[in-house]
C-alpha cells in the first residue's frame, strides 16, 4: 500500500507559489528524504503530505484517503521543527509526553494495562526508560527528540514525519538519532524526513526527493548522486562535501551542500 500519494500538488501563500506540480508516491516502509535549498518548500510539502495544509491545486492522499480528511491519529506521527524548543517549557514528565501518543485510542476511556505497556516499551526502545520521571525541560536536545519519537512509537504509528530534527544536536547525538530512525524503518515504519544535510540523506534514506518549489529528482540515493539534480536545485556551484564518513543503509558522503543555509521553509 502507498502511505502518501501526491498528484500535481501546488501550494501558494497568496500570490506567492511555494510548491508547484509535485507528484510522487511514498510506499509503506520507505525512508524518504526531502532535500532542497532554503525556502524551497520542503517543510510546506511535509505539512501538505500530512493534511495539515490543503493544496491550492492537486490531491494528497494518506493511506488511500484524502489527507485533509485524515483523522486516524493512530497511524501518523509528526515531529515538528521547533518541538524541542517548545518542550523546554513544558511542565510535564517524559512519561506524560509519551502517554500523549495513546490519547487517540483513549478519548472516552481510561488508560489500560496495554497502554501502560506500550508507553514502557516505547521508552525502552529509544533508550530513555531511565528518564521517564524527569521533566522534559531538563533534558538535552537529543533526549527531547527521543521523547517525541517515543510518543510516535507509543501511538503505534505507521508513518513518522520529521522536520529538521537534529538542527540543535551535536555530531554524536545526530548519529545516534539517525541510527534510531534507521532501526525503526528497518522494523517497517515509514519515515519521511526533511533534512538540510544532504550527506545524511544519501547515507540513510532509501529514496530522495529534491525540490526547489518544483520536483527536480525523485529516486534512489545512487541515482541522485549520478544526476544533475543537486546543481539544478541548489545552483551550479553546489556539491556535497565528503566527510570521509560511511554508514547506514547506503554508503555516501556525509555533509551538506556547500554554502547551503539552514532551511526555514
Amino acid at each position: 500500500m502507498t502511505a502518501v500519494s501526491l498528484s500535481d500538488v501546488a501550494f501558494s501563500y497568496g500570490d506567492v507559489p511555494v510548491v508547484d506540480g509535485i507528484s510522487l508516491d511514498v510506499p509503506e516502509g520507505e525512508f524518504l528524504g526531502l532535500v532542497g535549498p532554503n525556502g524551497s518548500g520542503k517543510s510546506t510539502l511535509l505539512t501538505l503530505m500530512l493534511g495539515l495544509r490543503r493544496p491550492t491545486r492537486g490531491e494528497v492522499r494518506l493511506f488511500d484517503r484524502p489527507a485533509h480528511d485524515f483523522a486516524d491519529g493512530e497511524r501518523v506521527a509528526y515531529v515538528a521543527q521547533d518541538v524541542t524548543k517548545t518542550a523546554r517549557d513544558m511542565p510535564v514528565t517524559v512519561r506524560e509526553v509519551v502517554r500523549m501518543g495513546r490519547y487517540p485510542r483513549n478519548l472516552f476511556s481510561r488508560f489500560s494495562a496495554d497502554d501502560r505497556e506500550a508507553v514502557a516499551a516505547a521508552l525502552d526502545r529509544v533508550g530513555i526508560a531511565d528518564l521517564a520521571d524527569r521533566r522534559v525541560g531538563a533534558l538535552s536536545g537529543g533526549q527531547r527528540q527521543r521523547v517525541f519519537v517515543a510518543r510516535a512509537l507509543a501511538a503505534e504509528a505507521d508513518l513518522l514525519a520529521l522536520d529538521e530534527p537534529t538542527v540543535a544536536l551535536d555530531a554524536e547525538s545526530r548519529e545516534a538519532f539517525y541510527d534510531l530512525l534507521g532501526d525503526l524503518n528497518d522494523g517497517g515504519m515509514t519515515v519521511v524526513l526533511v533534512e538540510h544535510d544532504i550527506g545524511v540523506v544519501t547515507a540513510r534514506a532509501s529514496r530522495i526527493a529534491c525540490l526547489n518549489k518544483r520536483l527536480y529528482f525523485h529516486g534512489s540515493p545512487d541515482d541522485f548522486a549520478d544526476s544533475d539534480a543537486l546543481a539544478a536545485a541548489y545552483g551550479a556551484n553546489q556539491r556535497v562535501l565528503d566527510h570521509d564518513h560511511q554508514h547506514g543503509r547506503h554508503a555516501g558522503s556525509h555533509g551538506r551542500a556547500r554554502d547551503e543555509p539552514e532551511d526555514a521553509s
